[in-house]
């Protein structure tokens, strides 16, 4: 997947539309949720030897934020790399070479949208009341 599929995607998925935030950088998009604003993708170009390759020609990339167990398993797969300027335990940067999987980009990207995303809209339980009018949780009952 390309950085032009990878926006489309995005955009086509999630109602989410591209920020621009650095007059510095004008190729780097970041992707936010509309109720709370926080980021879950910044697509980036950023220069190979900043990401531990060869050269210095940029490289276009994503960071995506990811549960810490699952970074370190990631990051010794091929196109998966500590994050770029982002908390290198919860975000890592994913290259859009077609060196990772589409569906695994698509899945890291869900991931990212999930862990950002509201407390009241990651909640997928429901609370309710018990016999003796204590309220419960249904979330852990499935």
């Amino acid at each position: 997947m390309n950085r032009t599929e990878l926006k489309q995607f995005i955009m086509g998925n999630y109602s989410a539309e591209a920020d621009y935030p650095w007059l510095k950088y004008p190729n780097y998009e970041v992707f936010r949720h509309s109720n709370n604003q926080k980021w879950f993708a910044l697509i980036m170009d950023v220069p190979k030897n900043k990401l531990g390759l060869h050269g210095t020609e940029p490289l276009d990339a994503v960071n995506f934020k990811c549960d810490p167990i699952l970074i370190g398993s990631l990051r010794d797969e091929p196109g998966i790399f500590p994050a770029y300027h982002m908390n290198k335990e919860h975000w890592l940067t994913v290259a859009l070479d077609g060196s990772v999987p589409d569906e695994q980009i698509k899945m890291l990207l869900d991931i990212s949208y999930e862990a950002t995303a509201s407390k009241k809209s990651r909640s997928h339980g429901t609370v309710r009341s018990n016999q003796n009018g204590k309220q419960e949780s249904t979330e852990g009952n499935r």
